[in-house]
């Protein structure tokens, strides 16, 4: 790290301010700039120059002070208990046309209800086979299906519904926690 002393003339390194240091402490480094302002800097935000053209400090100072200002990218990861990140996630599909060829002549009615038959079936196939997540794609429409699966989903106490992950599902998808020791 460079020593500064005052009366030094210096430069900012990120910007381009220049001035004159007035006081040195472990604070920071406090400088004059041309219009008489008075800015504290870090040590390691500032070069001695012997005038405001040239700059006395060789090309690998330079790269030395730059590394020590990065600060190294943290890899950004969503931690998951363990219980969670080994949980089978099983997905239900409930748009009518995963559900029956036939659906031309059904009525919405009709349509809704298979709909519904479908997720309480595969619901109770969940909780028969203990899988604790089940994802229910129903789609944005209306919000008729999202409401209905809301309203079957209170009728278990050992459920737990929220929206399902935005960025894999849209708006589309309700994901369902069962709790296995209730």
């Amino acid at each position: 790290m460079m020593k500064f002393n005052i009366g030094d003339a210096v430069e900012v390194l990120d910007d381009t301010v220049s001035g004159i240091v007035l006081k040195v402490d472990d604070n920071g480094i406090t400088i004059e700039i041309e219009d008489g302002f008075q800015l504290k800097y870090h040590p390691s935000e500032l070069v001695k120059v012997s005038n405001a053209k040239e700059i006395t400090i060789t090309n690998y100072e330079a790269a030395q002070i730059k590394k020590e200002k990065e600060i190294p990218k943290r890899r950004k990861s969503t931690v998951l208990k363990t219980k969670e990140r080994n949980a089978p996630k099983m997905e239900v599909d409930l748009h009518i046309h995963q559900l029956t060829p036939k659906f031309k002549g059904m009525s919405n009615h009709e349509m809704l209800n298979l709909q519904l038959e479908t997720a309480k079936r595969q619901l109770e196939f969940a909780m028969r086979k203990r899988i604790q997540k089940v994802v229910f794609i129903h789609g944005v429409g209306a919000g008729v299906l999202k409401e209905e699966l809301k309203y079957l989903f209170k009728r278990y106490d050992n459920i737990k519904y929220y929206d399902a992950d935005y960025q894999k599902y849209g708006l589309g998808a309700t994901e369902i926690y069962i709790f296995q020791n209730a």
